[in-house]
């Protein structure tokens, strides 16, 4: 049997995103592709791929970057190749909300806004809700609509959003958004029964 890898995407790469990404990692026993992180993203799919079947738990966290570049950029295009690999299942997308230079947007599923309310309606880049219902700006969410992903939540700027996000705070926003995600996977509840096996054992 063909060993596969569940996988959290997230549209952000900067330093403040990758370090919410590895504290949410670490909080519900996942691991982070710390090498993903870049403004733009760097590494190409296939080593990016390679990097997520070396890891020994799930789920697995990617950043994905195109750094304001319009349309299909390199975090895209990496992002497109990892979530269209036979080995990866792509648990949800945590779609992250920036100031473009164009009109680059997407279908959101709900968005979390900086106060931790979900929300039908989308929200920008501090975390403020907006008025479209499930549509978002942001800075690498171009190809979104053409993936088949469980549920993309959209949230402000990682890691910031008026340090409400920050990790110093336990990253509250990004962390309810990985729960969600969990939740909607029904990953949420293997951890549950594992937990309860252990302490049965």
């Amino acid at each position: 049997m063909t060993e596969t890898r569940r996988v959290i995407m997230v549209t952000d790469g900067d330093v403040y995103a990758a370090k919410a990404i590895a504290y949410a990692a670490k909080q519900v026993g996942g691991r982070c592709i710390s090498q993903s992180k870049g403004n733009p993203t760097f590494l190409t799919g296939p080593e990016i791929v390679k990097l997520i079947m070396k890891t020994p738990y799930d789920p697995v966290f990617v950043m994905f970057d195109d750094c304001g570049l319009l349309e299909e950029g390199p975090g895209e295009k990496a992002l497109l190749y990892v979530a269209k690999h036979p080995q990866i299942e792509v648990l949800g997308v945590i779609a992250v909300a920036a100031k473009t230079h164009g009109s680059e947007w997407t279908n959101i599923d709900v968005s979390i806004d900086r106060d931790g309310l979900i929300s039908e309606y989308g929200v920008d880049k501090s975390g403020i809700r907006e008025y479209e219902v499930g549509k978002m700006t942001g800075d690498t969410v171009y190809c979104l609509d053409t993936l088949d992903v469980p549920i993309i939540v959209g949230i402000g700027d990682i890691g910031k959003m008026a340090r409400k996000d920050s990790v110093d705070h336990g990253s509250p926003i990004t962390m309810k958004a990985v729960e969600l995600i969990l939740e909607r996977s029904g990953m949420a509840d293997e951890r549950k029964r594992e937990t309860k096996d252990i302490n049965l054992s």
